[in-house]
């Protein structure tokens, strides 16, 4: 199977996910959107609202013209090559927060052997069968298995710091990418527009906060009237009708309380100021810079625990949580790594 023949796959594989996000069953839909509907009801926080979203973003990505901008950066990918193996750890944070590295390990023509997450165990499969019936060659490329991964050549894992620190340790006698907890956060300038904060509030509040692109704290400017952006997020109100976000935000703000520290309370949303950058759920965090240059300096200190940066220089309020194939995760290149250990060339 040569690259354009995976390209052509992968861009008909995001095809038939719009056609059934619009409406359109086909042979896999029906058991799609029955996926999309009870997810719920297996890990609370996998809405039908947050896996479809998960699933539009990569339909959405998924054309054949993004997949050729994107391997166009690897002249090597249309060299033929072993295969290796590449064993995948996949985090469930967020729907199919693992897609990125299935996709990046069979577009390179290589092998996957998935450890899917037990909060999220069924949507990749799912769509890795959707893959294989548009193109049959991916049948023998794909394994799934619920216990210990074996038989691979190399690693990607994403989980916690606490995690991470098991992984970097078992497997350490292999090529590996291991990935820890990050968070993004959003710098203000005071200019924004009413559009650009609430499209900030998207990239806090989409997927109740929990992936390592969500916005978890924000730098303001000095003396910046904090209710500008409490007053455009009000749209997002009913994320406190989710039983799991309300009892996180029940907790967090009886924390508060107790410890007599001052925060914001939206009714939805507690607002406090703090150093740190990950905030827990429910929760945004707040920092006051002096200038640009502090600023600049704050974020060099805290560079590996940061995802990515929402703002008018930087990534577009809003589109956190759509990444670009060429987007990676901590900034590591999936394609490079799987290329630099490719067994050789045939």
């Amino acid at each position: 199977m040569n690259l354009e023949e995976r390209i052509e796959s992968f861009a008909k594989l995001g095809r038939t996910l719009k056609e059934v996000l619009n409406g359109g069953l086909g042979s896999y839909g029906e058991q799609l959107i029955s996926l999309i509907n009870n997810q719920q009801s297996h890990n609370p926080w996998f809405t039908p609202e947050n896996v479809k979203m998960a699933i539009t973003a990569i339909a959405n990505e998924l054309t054949e013209d993004n997949l050729i901008k994107w391997t166009n950066a690897y002249p090597e990918l249309k060299s033929k090559k072993d295969p290796v193996r590449a064993g995948l750890i996949m985090a469930g944070n967020i729907p199919l927060v693992g897609f990125h590295d299935f996709l990046s390990v069979l577009i390179s023509g290589n092998n996957v052997i998935a450890k899917t997450s037990s909060k999220d165990p069924e949507l990749i499969i799912l769509i890795s069968e959707m893959l294989c019936a548009i193109n049959k060659k991916f049948r023998g490329k794909i394994a799934f298995t619920e216990g210990t991964l074996t038989n691979f050549d190399i690693v990607i894992a994403t989980g916690s710091n606490n995690s991470s620190r098991y992984f970097e340790y078992y497997f350490s006698k292999y090529p590996n990418i291991i990935r820890k907890n990050r968070n993004s956060i959003a710098i203000i300038d005071g200019n924004e527009t009413s559009a650009e904060v609430e499209n900030l509030g998207t990239d806090i509040f989409s997927y109740f906060g929990l992936g390592c692109r969500n916005i978890s704290k924000i730098f303001i400017p000095k003396e910046y009237d904090i209710s500008k952006l409490i007053t455009r997020w009000f749209s997002f109100s009913d994320i406190i009708n989710n039983i799991k976000y309300a009892n996180n935000y029940d907790f967090n703000k009886a924390v508060y309380l107790v410890n007599k520290e001052s925060f914001h309370d939206t009714g939805y949303l507690l607002i406090k100021e703090d150093s740190r950058i990950s905030s827990p759920v429910s929760v945004l965090f707040y920092e006051v810079y002096e200038s640009q240059s502090v600023l600049k300096h704050q974020l060099e200190l805290n560079k590996d625990n940061i995802q990515c940066i929402a703002g008018r220089q930087y990534l577009p309020f809003g589109q956190t949580q759509s990444p670009r194939m060429w987007e990676y995760a901590d900034g590591i290149d999936t394609i490079e790594f799987l290329l630099k250990n490719n067994c050789r060339n045939l």
